[in-house]
C-alpha cells in the first residue's frame, strides 16, 4: 500500500483547484486549505489517478476511545464540466462526500442551495453561518426581493407597522375582555334623531338674539337667527319671550320689540302663534309682576300695539277665550288694551311707548326737562328726578338740563331755589347721570348767554357769582368752570379818577 502525497491527492480529485483563476484562489477560505492539507488518500490495487478506489485516512482516536471528528464547514469548490466551470457546495468532508459533483452541474448547485438555503455570491464567497442566520433577509428564494420581513410590522416584541393602530380591526375576538357585543353588532341600523328643545332651553338660545337686536335693530337678521334654532312646537314661545325680555328694558327697547313682532308676523310666526304667546303671558302675570310691578300695563300696551299693526284681531281683547282662566292681573291688562283701542283712531298707538330719545325733537326734550325741574323744585324728590332723567334716554343731551337749571335759578331770584338746584346738580354728579363734560358744557353755555339773560334779569351777574360760589363749596365744579365765570364791567364816573376831562375825538397818528 502506498500513500500518495498531498499534491497527488489534489490531482486525483479532479483538479478542481487547477482550473481556478487568480481571483478565486485569493478568496479560498483558510478552513478549506486546512482541510485539504490534512486529508490524505491511500491508493489501493494501483488504481489510476481518476479518483476511483481512494479511501480516506482513518480519523484519529482519543484516549477515551472516541473518534475525533472535525466540524463540517460549508465551502465552495469549482469543478470543470462540459459547459465550463460550475459552482457546487460541499461540506468539506472530502471528494467522496459530494459524489459526482462535477457531473451534477447546475442541478447540483440548485439542489444544494435549496437544501441549505444559502445563496452563492457572485465572487464565490459564502456568508458565514452566524451572519446569515441572524439576517432579516427573506429565506424564500422564489419570492420577494430579499427585503426585511413585513417592514417591521411583525415578529415578537415589536410595535407593529407605523400607523396600523389607526386602522379598523376586521376581526374582533369575542374572548377579548374588552369585547363589547352591543357596540360591535353588525345588524345595527343608524338613524338621525333630532332632540326636542324645551322652552327653557329655547329661552336661553333666543335671549342673546334679542339683546343683540337691541344693539343693531335689524329685524331681518333676527328672522334668520330664529329660522336656525326654531322648531314648529316652539313658535308660540317667540312672542312671550320677546315681551318678557322687553319688560326688563326701557321704552325704546319696548318700541323695538313691537316693531320686531310686526316684522316677524307672516314670516316666522302666524297670528295664532302671537295669540298663544299673549295667552302664555296672561297666565304668567302673577309671576311677572314680582319683578315688574307695571307688567299688566305693559302687556296691555303690547296687545293694543299688535292689534294696531294687524297682527291679531280686536276680538282677542274684546272677547277672550272662555277656557282661559284669567287672574285679576290678566283682566287689568285686557282692560288697559281695550281702553287704548276705544280711543278715537289707532294712530296714537304708534307712539304708545313714546318716541325714543334720539328720535324726539329737541324742543320736546327741552320742554320735558323744564317740567322735570319744576316738579323737582316743588317736591324736592331727588330720586324721582333721577328716574325721569333716565326715562328720557338722552345721555348726550344732559348738558341741556344743567343749562336750564342755571337759567331757572337766575330767573327765580330766590336763595331757596339756589340751594335746591345746587343739591340736584351735586347728586347728578355723584351718581354720574351727568358726566363732568356735560356739566362743564352746561355752565359754559350759560356763561356765553349772560349778555342776553341780563336784559331780562338785571341782577343775573350777582346771582350767578353767588350760585357758582355755592356750587364750588359743594365740590363738583372743575377749575375750567371757575376760571370762565364772567364779570360785568361798570360805567366809570368822574369821581373815580377821570377828572371830568373829555377825551379828544381824534388821536394823533404815530409813525
Amino acid at each position: 500500500m502506498e500513500v500518495e502525497s498531498s499534491s497527488h491527492t489534489k490531482h486525483a480529485n479532479g483538479g478542481g483547484r487547477r482550473h481556478n483563476s487568480g481571483g478565486s484562489d485569493s478568496k479560498e477560505s483558510s478552513v478549506e486549505r486546512e482541510l485539504n492539507g490534512e486529508i490524505q488518500a491511500v491508493v489501493l490495487n494501483g488504481s489510476g489517478s481518476n479518483g476511483l478506489g481512494l479511501i480516506k485516512k482513518p480519523l484519529p482516536v482519543g484516549d477515551d476511545g472516541r473518534i475525533k471528528r472535525k466540524a463540517k464547514r460549508l465551502i465552495q469548490r469549482q469543478h470543470s464540466g462540459s459547459n465550463g466551470t460550475v459552482a457546487t457546495l460541499t461540506n468539506g468532508s472530502g471528494p467522496g462526500s459530494g459524489g459526482a459533483s462535477g457531473a451534477a452541474g447546475s442541478g447540483g448547485a440548485a439542489a444544494a442551495a435549496g437544501a441549505t438555503g444559502i445563496i452563492p455570491q457572485p465572487g464565490g464567497y459564502v456568508v458565514p453561518h452566524r451572519r446569515w442566520k441572524n439576517s432579516r433577509r427573506s429565506r424564500n428564494l422564489t419570492r420577494g426581493r430579499g427585503l426585511p420581513k413585513k417592514g417591521g410590522a411583525g415578529g415578537k416584541g415589536v410595535w407593529g407597522l407605523p400607523g396600523s393602530e389607526a386602522l379598523a380591526e376586521l376581526y374582533e375576538d369575542e374572548n377579548d375582555p374588552n369585547y363589547d357585543s352591543e357596540c360591535n353588532d353588525r345588524n345595527v341600523e343608524l338613524r338621525e334623531v333630532i332632540t326636542e328643545t324645551t322652552p327653557e332651553e329655547f329661552f336661553k338660545l333666543a335671549e342673546p338674539i334679542v339683546l343683540e337686536y337691541y344693539e343693531h335693530g335689524d329685524t331681518h337678521e333676527v328672522a334668520l337667527s330664529f329660522d336656525e334654532i326654531l322648531q314648529s312646537p316652539l313658535r308660540e314661545q317667540i312672542t312671550s319671550i320677546l315681551v318678557e325680555i322687553a319688560m326688563d328694558h326701557k321704552d325704546s327697547q319696548r318700541e323695538m320689540t313691537s316693531v320686531l313682532i310686526s316684522d316677524l308676523y307672516g314670516r316666522v310666526i302666524t297670528g295664532k302663534d302671537i295669540e298663544k304667546g299673549f295667552n302664555i303671558l296672561l297666565s304668567n302675570l302673577p309671576d311677572l309682576i314680582l319683578d315688574t310691578p307695571e307688567a299688566p300695563i305693559m302687556l296691555g300696551n303690547f296687545m293694543a300695539r299688535a292689534i294696531a299693526d294687524d297682527c291679531i284681531p280686536p276680538k282677542f281683547v274684546a272677547k277672550p277665550e272662555e277656557t282661559l282662566q284669567l287672574s285679576e292681573y290678566a283682566e287689568q291688562a285686557l282692560r288697559r288694551a281695550d281702553s287704548l283701542l276705544h280711543k278715537q283712531g289707532w294712530a296714537h298707538l304708534d307712539n304708545v311707548w313714546g318716541m325714543g330719545g334720539p328720535l324726539r325733537p329737541v324742543k320736546t326734550i327741552t320742554k320735558q326737562m323744564t317740567l322735570l325741574l319744576k316738579e323737582y323744585i316743588s317736591s324736592r324728590d331727588v330720586a324721582e328726578a333721577h328716574r325721569c332723567l333716565r326715562a328720557l334716554e338722552v345721555p348726550h343731551y344732559h348738558h341741556e338740563l344743567v343749562y336750564e337749571a342755571i337759567v331757572m335759578t337766575l330767573e327765580s331770584l330766590s336763595q331757596t331755589t339756589e340751594e335746591a338746584m345746587c343739591e340736584l346738580l351735586k347728586s347728578l354728579d355723584l351718581t354720574c347721570l351727568v358726566l363732568p363734560a356735560g356739566m362743564e358744557q352746561g355752565f359754559i353755555r350759560a356763561f356765553d348767554d349772560m349778555a342776553d339773560i341780563v336784559l331780562d334779569v338785571p341782577l343775573a351777574y350777582i346771582i350767578l357769582d353767588r350760585f357758582v360760589e355755592r356750587c364750588n363749596r359743594a365740590g363738583f365744579l372743575t377749575d375750567k368752570i371757575i376760571n370762565n365765570v364772567p364779570s360785568r364791567g361798570r360805567k366809570r364816573f368822574v369821581s373815580e379818577g377821570d377828572g371830568g376831562h373829555v377825551k379828544p375825538a381824534m388821536f394823533p397818528m404815530r409813525d
